[in-house]
This record gives C-alpha cells, sequence and structure tokens, in this order.
C-alpha cells in the first residue's frame, strides 16, 4: 500500500491492481460485513461496492484504488477542498502511481472534480462521469443543500423531518445522504467542506470548458435520479438526470458518449451491477 500526501498535509492510502491502461478510481475497497452489509443489501446497495468495481476491471486495466470521499470526512478541509486542490490531489495520486497517463471515473460529485481534473491536465486519456451531468449542472442547488445541511451541524439540535433522501439508507455519496440525520453524524468541519467547493463552483461555465476536454469521454445517470429534498432544505429539488434526456444532443455534439439507466435513481445506479456493463465495455473500445 502507498500513502500520499494531500494539499493540506494529510495521507490519502492508495492500492494498485492488475495491470494494463492505468484507472484513477476514487472508491472504498473495503468490504462491509455483519448486520451493517445485511442493511444495505435490503437497499440494493453493494457491501463490497469498491471492490466489486475494482474485481471487474482488474483482469485488464491497471486500477489506482483510493478512498478519496473517506478520506475527506477523516481529513476534513473546511477551507481548502476546491475544485483546483483536488485536481492537484488526483494528481499527486497518479504521480505516486507511476501513471503518466490514466483513465477516471468517479461517480456523483466525484465525477464533477472529474470534469476539474480533466480542464488542468492532458494526462487524462478517458473521462467517466456517472450520476453528475457534465453541462447544465445543480451547482446552484447543492450548495444550497449543503448550506443548509452546514447551518444544521452549528445549530442547537432539533428533531428534524426525515426528508430527503431517495431511501433511508446512505450509500456514502454527500449528494442524496439523508441529510435529516446529520446532526448526530457529520461534524460542522465536515459540511463546511462541501459549501466550499460548492462556493468555487459558482461561477464555472461547464459549457465554456468543452473544448479543453480532449480526451474520450462517457456520462451516464439513472432516469429516477431525481432528488426533492425538504423544507429543512428549501424544498431544493436536484434533477441529476434532467440535462442527460433534454440535452442529450447538445451533449453528445460536445463530444460525449451518453448512457442513461432505465429505472434508476442515484443510488441504483451507481452499484457494480449498473456500472461494469457500460464502464467495461466503453473502456474497451476506447482504450
Amino acid at each position: 500500500m502507498i500513502q500520499v500526501e494531500m494539499h493540506d498535509g494529510s495521507l490519502i492510502e492508495i492500492e494498485i491492481y492488475g495491470e494494463g491502461p492505468s484507472l484513477l478510481l476514487p472508491v472504498n475497497t473495503q468490504i462491509i460485513e455483519g448486520a451493517q452489509a445485511e442493511e444495505m443489501l435490503k437497499w440494493g446497495v453493494d457491501p463490497a461496492l469498491g471492490r466489486s468495481i475494482v474485481d471487474g476491471l482488474r483482469d485488464r486495466y491497471r486500477v489506482i484504488a483510493y478512498d478519496y470521499e473517506g478520506h475527506v470526512f477523516k481529513h476534513a478541509k473546511p477551507d481548502t477542498l476546491t475544485p483546483s486542490n483536488i485536481a492537484d490531489d488526483f494528481l499527486a495520486i497518479a504521480n505516486a502511481a507511476g501513471a503518466d497517463t490514466f483513465a477516471y471515473y468517479g461517480y456523483s460529485w466525484l465525477a464533477l472534480s472529474g470534469m476539474q481534473l480533466s480542464i488542468r491536465t492532458n494526462r487524462l486519456s478517458a473521462l467517466i462521469m456517472g450520476g453528475f451531468p457534465p453541462i447544465a449542472g445543480p451547482y446552484k442547488e447543492m450548495l444550497a443543500v449543503t448550506r443548509a445541511t452546514h447551518e444544521m451541524t452549528i445549530a442547537p439540535p432539533q428533531k428534524l423531518s426525515s426528508e430527503p433522501t431517495t431511501n433511508d439508507a446512505w450509500d456514502g455519496n454527500t449528494d442524496d445522504y439523508d441529510w435529516s440525520n446529520v446532526d448526530v453524524t457529520m461534524s460542522e468541519a465536515q459540511t463546511r467542506q462541501f459549501v466550499t467547493l460548492y462556493e468555487h463552483l459558482q461561477p464555472f461555465d461547464d459549457r465554456a470548458v468543452q473544448s479543453a476536454i480532449s480526451c474520450p469521454r462517457l456520462c451516464f445517470a439513472g432516469t429516477a435520479d431525481k432528488i426533492d429534498y425538504g423544507p429543512n432544505w428549501g424544498d431544493v429539488h436536484v434533477n441529476i438526470i434532467g440535462p442527460l434526456v433534454e440535452r442529450r444532443q447538445e451533449i453528445e455534439a460536445y463530444g460525449w458518449d451518453v448512457a442513461v439507466l432505465e429505472g434508476l435513481d442515484h443510488t441504483q445506479a451507481m452499484q457494480a451491477a449498473s456500472v461494469l456493463p457500460i464502464l467495461r465495455p466503453w473502456l474497451d473500445r476506447k482504450l
């Protein structure tokens, strides 16, 4: 296992599996067991999600796995989780792994982080964004949600409604986390780092940067990937799938391949059983 220093001086562990073209994969490879795993399975969540994706790719690709989301929760970066710093962190990981060029796959906020990486380096051989659109992204809406969540962590404890979520099980992604439990599960610093991220993304024009992305690129989402946040979050509606359906021709004109997963929500579309049938054949064709 290799340890790599991040922009704030903290260390992250990376694991390398297989041989072939390099692929940066920000996933947790640890397998969850016991009662927690049983509960996850009830919701259709793979307790070995990251490992399942790695195992589905390692026979042909050199998979560089690192749990960046877990890292930022363990080592919160309330003032420095910016798009530029995230890109620097990913490049540091690629350097430590000896990957001069590499593909990248990320889901949800890690997908938008991949786009930020792609406009800051010419080393990407391919970019895959899952669960976040490459144009017309909900940056404004996610800022409202994360600001409201941050306020909850600094306000006196109170009983909140059970909204919003696509279900009551958290899959590890901040975009559809059961924010109603935030007062007991997340710290002020943990929530503020995502406010910092989305604040820095407010002036970002995702259409204007398309010409700067030169590598093959794929985006996908489930047709049910729409999240309604309740009154505690200002009744914000986050529509992930909308741009992929309503603006598909425009997205494809920018050079993207688009995949739409029928009937799947944000959590379902990130499972290995949904991702690998899209990701593996596409990578095989492009790389």
